[in-house]
């Protein structure tokens, strides 16, 4: 399990302690891995947890510790039982099946917590991208939008435009192109892909943006002047970029 052991004790630490209360709250869907948790962990308020969630929950972190994610998995599993209205222990499964590509159960328990608000950020993403590791674009493309709608995203609005292309939703795609290119954060923002060496290497977004507005406006227009010229602007800021040297050899 690849998820950080320090911010699953924190997640999992509020968890047990709102899941005795008299009246179940549901707390925040817990953060992705990557994000260090607002506050410092602290020791759970024994006589809050009933002996059976206090079990599975040391169970858990001494499963963790010792890196056997299948008893740490078990573990989550009984502690949802215990505390089944815990968003967050719900959202540390669909996480742990993300991590080890288990993909069609990291979507399905996400679904549950969709089912519950389906405004959750959190499960949105694990969705959007298990269904796209699955081949599943329009399942994929329709959390993407939900998540975009929520948060505003330049990240989510080019997953999307990718998706839209696949899809050939041409005209959805040249939306969400244009929308991009007037964002101001797109000249900071990077993305990832393979170098002439065939080596992975981090790109301006803008530069993979123009190419796909080139790839869109041949294929769906017939334009391609218009094409080129779109793939000469990508690489005038990076003259490396494989795939744009590639579609402009096509148009030449």
């Amino acid at each position: 399990m690849k998820v950080s052991v320090i911010f699953l004790i924190s997640s999992l630490i509020v968890s047990v302690a709102t899941a005795q209360t008299k009246k179940p709250v549901k707390t925040e869907p817990a953060k992705p891995a990557t994000a260090e948790p607002d506050v410092k962990p602290q020791e759970p308020a024994k006589a809050m947890i009933n002996p059976l969630t206090e079990h599975f929950y040391k169970k858990y972190v001494t499963a963790l510790r010792w890196n056997d994610n299948v008893v740490a998995k078990d573990a989550l599993y009984d502690l949802i039982i215990e505390n089944p209205q815990n968003d967050s222990l719900i959202f540390n499964l669909a996480y742990y099946y993300y991590e080890n590509r288990e993909y069609a159960s990291s979507v399905l328990v996400s679904q549950q917590l969709l089912a519950r608000n389906p405004k959750n950020a959190a499960a949105l993403e694990i969705s959007a991208v298990g269904y796209e590791y699955m081949g599943v674009p329009d399942r994929s493309l329709q959390n993407y939008e939900s998540l975009y709608l929520l948060s505003n995203n330049i990240t989510t609005l080019y997953k999307m435009a990718f998706l839209q292309y696949d899809l050939k939703r041409f005209a959805e795609c040249l939306t969400s192109i244009d929308i991009l290119l007037a964002n101001k954060d797109i000249d900071a923002t990077k993305v990832v892909f393979n170098d002439v060496e065939n080596k992975q290497k981090e790109y301006p977004m803008k530069v993979a943006v123009l190419n796909l507005k080139g790839l869109a406006v041949q294929e769906h227009l017939g334009d391609k002047a218009a094409a080129k010229k779109l793939y000469e602007e990508a690489l005038a800021i990076s003259p490396d970029f494989v795939l744009a040297k590639q579609n402009l050899a096509k148009v030449k």
